[in-house]
């Protein structure tokens, strides 16, 4: 009920401006002077009143719609997507509402409507000249409509920009805002979404694989490494049950490379169990398997 409220005095407003110009109509055809000019200013008023009110139902509209869908639980990828298609399509009303706004007060003085008819005949070429002018403008913002409607990503994907792991934050119509993983923000246009590769870690779902690496000796005993990665998982919640991987994926000149997949819920966990599961393979190699850590072999031959 208490956003409600922001709405009442919106309206109230208005309909007394309203309510005073219906009333002091005749009256006001004999004012002189500064009073001369009250009607003209109760107009851009009342027309400031119904921008304002129809802003206010907009946004309660969102809210309550909203209320619906929990951004806050595990499985939230529904949620996220009506965000985001709600916040930017409130963002489009919003422009349009006020655009039309300042256009029906401008139409109210009669010296620019006179105006307007006259250049009429002329606005093609006007419009021509305003629209590569605004070229840029005008692309950013219907490549913010454009993400709206595709979703390429939603309110807080993890994705990965110019080189930046972070989530998405804002989606506005003319740029984007990217929390990084460090809590700096990233400001992108819109358009930059649209012409450039960028990755998406939960564009369907927030699981993700979480790879780790090691490099050791030729002489490392693998099945034991396997072993011991089953214990650590089974001690940790990190790990979703899901994927639970250990392969050799490369020989070297002095070493092995084993390369470990884990699963996680999302991309915060992933790289905490990533993290975890790194220090405990290498503890146990240290402990368990010293001489297995990589070394560079030298042979000295005596000669005959």
């Amino acid at each position: 009920m208490k956003r409600y409220t922001k709405l009442i005095l919106p309206i109230l407003v208005t309909l007394t401006l309203v309510f005073l110009k219906l009333y002091l109509s005749e009256d006001s055809k004999n004012w002189e002077g500064f009073f001369s000019y009250l009607p003209h200013l109760n107009t851009i008023l009342i027309i400031t009143g119904v921008t304002w009110s129809l802003i206010i139902l907009i946004k309660i509209f969102k809210i309550t719609f909203l209320k619906q869908f929990d951004i806050s639980k595990e499985d939230n990828l529904k949620a996220r997507k009506v965000y985001t298609q709600i916040n930017v399509l409130q963002k489009v009303a919003n422009f349009i509402i006020i655009i039309f706004g300042l256009g029906v007060i401008l139409l109210s003085f009669d010296s620019i409507r006179q105006i307007g008819v006259g250049l009429f005949a002329s606005a093609g070429v006007a419009g021509i000249i305003i629209g590569f002018s605004a070229q840029k403008a005008i692309g950013t913002l219907i490549a913010g409509i454009q993400i709206a409607i595709t979703q390429p990503f939603r309110l807080e994907d993890a994705v990965v920009v110019e080189g930046e792991w972070g989530w998405i934050e804002e989606i506005n119509l003319n740029y984007i805002v990217v929390r990084i993983w460090d809590l700096r923000r990233l400001v992108l246009p819109t358009t930059y979404f649209l012409e450039k590769p960028f990755q998406n870690w939960t564009r369907t779902s927030g699981d993700l694989l979480g790879s780790v690496f090691l490099y050791t000796d030729y002489t490392i005993p693998f099945d034991e490494l396997r072993k011991e990665l089953d214990r650590i998982l089974e001690t940790t919640d990190l790990w979703d049950k899901k994927v639970k991987v250990l392969q050799v994926s490369d020989s070297k000149e002095h070493t092995v490379e084993t390369r470990i997949l884990v699963s996680a819920k999302n991309s915060p966990t992933a790289w905490d169990l990533r993290v975890y599961v790194r220090e405990k393979m290498i503890e146990f190699i240290q402990k368990n398997y010293p001489e297995c850590l990589p070394k560079t072999r030298v042979v000295m031959e005596k000669p005959s």
